[in-house]
């Protein structure tokens, strides 16, 4: 069985019980910067913390044990840096959760989930079995790259599509609205469909980058 690991975005940290079972079951746990703060107020200690290290103190730092990563990088995000950190010290890992990767700031939601289909077409992680997921107390989304989806939802649980290819054409199993005439040329084209079964299974024209957002069940 491979490692599971935990990224920790310096967002809205989750206090729902499925975000932090996720986090508490998690093999390692790498915090972004100023992310650090607050899990040690939770009383979490992370593996390691990656950044630039400009929104945590020195005493902070310093009662810090784990390992510190600083990177003054600018061409990629702290979540960026801390998956391939992931990937290169634990190259079993075979999970990855990230967490407290929205609220706060709706430019940073965004970036952080248009980054999942960037993952995925530039490190193919699904082609790797390794099992990419963004969740917080509301929703769980991943991304992939193919020309055929399938992954299972609950009848009724809200699903949101979303691809910036707007050549993309997708037929739609298992939702109640089709897609297939969606025209892929806006966010909320595909935004809040929802399941008509236990799978849902989705073939496009050809492979194209998908971001997939599951509300959370309650």
């Amino acid at each position: 069985m491979g490692v599971c690991v935990a990224i920790v975005c310096n967002g809205q940290l989750p206090r729902t019980r499925r975000p932090l079972a996720l986090l508490s079951s998690a093999d390692f746990i790498i915090c972004c910067d100023g992310a650090l703060n607050a899990l040690l107020r939770r009383g979490i200690t992370p593996s390691a913390v990656i950044g630039d290290m400009d929104s945590v103190s020195g005493k902070v730092l310093g009662s810090f044990s784990g390992k510190v990563v600083r990177s003054d990088d600018q061409e990629t995000n702290d979540q960026t840096k801390a998956l391939h950190y992931a990937l290169s010290v634990w190259p079993d890992v075979s999970q990855i959760r990230i967490l407290g990767a929205s609220g706060k700031s709706e430019a940073h939601t965004l970036g952080n989930l248009s980054l999942l289909m960037e993952y995925e077409r530039t490190l193919g992680l699904s082609s790797r079995r390794i099992d990419l997921r963004m969740v917080s107390d509301w929703s769980e989304a991943f991304a992939v790259f193919s020309d055929r989806i399938e992954f299972g939802t609950v009848p009724g649980q809200k699903v949101s599509l979303f691809s910036p290819d707007n050549s993309l054409q997708m037929h739609s199993e298992g939702l109640d609205w089709p897609t297939d005439a969606v025209v892929w040329d806006n966010w909320w084209k595909a935004s809040l469909n929802r399941a008509s079964s236990t799978r849902v299974r989705l073939i496009l024209n050809h492979p194209a980058p998908v971001l997939v957002i599951l509300d959370t069940v309650r």
